[in-house]
């Protein structure tokens, strides 16, 4: 069961990066609002889609798990930063708000990606030789 723990923490990332892409990259009403709220509409949006949707396939990659925490940990810093700044905790989605859903997502998942950095710290290049 050890065995099976990191894959399922990196799959549930994964699969919450890569559900986010169809809001990024079709443009839809909620995720344009929030990047227009914190002014990077619509590169950043776009931007921050395609870096998700790396991150996402890295982390699934046991070789390349501990670069697609890392990029997760800054992605979803950054996230949380907007939350805490700028967009409150409470966002609107489909005309309400979403109860906090996004920011305590994104509070699991960089959480998550700690874990998963953490226990991949013996595959970074550099350091992890060195553990």
């Amino acid at each position: 069961m050890k065995k099976y723990i990191p894959f399922i923490i990196r799959l549930t990332i994964a699969i919450i990066l890569i559900q986010t892409l169809r809001f990024k990259l079709t443009g839809a009403q909620d995720s344009v609002y929030i990047f227009e709220k914190v002014g990077l509409e619509p590169y950043g949006r776009i931007g921050i889609g395609i870096a998700e949707l790396i991150a996402g396939i890295l982390i699934l990659i046991p070789k390349t798990a501990w670069l697609g925490a890392l990029m997760t940990l800054g992605i979803i810093g950054g996230a949380i930063m907007m939350h805490l700044t700028i967009l409150g905790i409470e966002v609107p989605f489909r005309g309400a708000l979403d109860g906090g859903t996004l920011f305590i997502t994104a509070v699991v998942v960089f959480i998550l990606s700690a874990i998963t950095l953490w226990l991949q710290r013996k595959h970074i290049p550099v350091i992890g030789t060195k553990l």
